[in-house]
């Protein structure tokens, strides 16, 4: 059995930018080498002004966002999201998150193996 405890100061930050992100990284906290082999939990960090790039694919995640304002579009509908909430993103379904606070907008975001690259 795999047991795994960590911190996000030791992880490493993946720069997004080069997949049309703007001021975003990712850490990857749970998956398959911490024995999480069907799923990927990453913690996504946007920078002030920051946003992912209006997207889609084949697989739904889930998010919780642990601090931070901002708001996440889906399916042409806008939310506004803070600290404590959570969200479901279908598979298929275009969507976007976007930092509109004055600090850092950090998530957890839930995605199966196939979902993380």
């Amino acid at each position: 059995m795999n047991m795994f405890v960590g911190n996000t100061k030791d992880m490493p930050k993946i720069d997004m930018t080069p997949g049309g992100a703007k001021g975003a990284w990712k850490q990857v906290a749970v998956g398959p080498e911490q024995g999480w082999e069907d799923y990927v939990m990453r913690i996504i960090t946007l920078e002030v002004n920051g946003n992912s790039p209006a997207h889609r694919h084949d697989w739904p995640h889930i998010n919780y966002v642990i601090s931070g304002q901002g708001t996440l579009m889906i399916a042409d509908k806008e939310y506004t999201i803070g600290a404590g909430d959570c969200a479901y993103v279908p598979s298929n379904e275009d969507h976007c998150f976007t930092n509109t606070g004055e600090n850092p907008l950090e998530f957890i975001c839930i995605v199966p193996i196939r979902g993380e690259a």
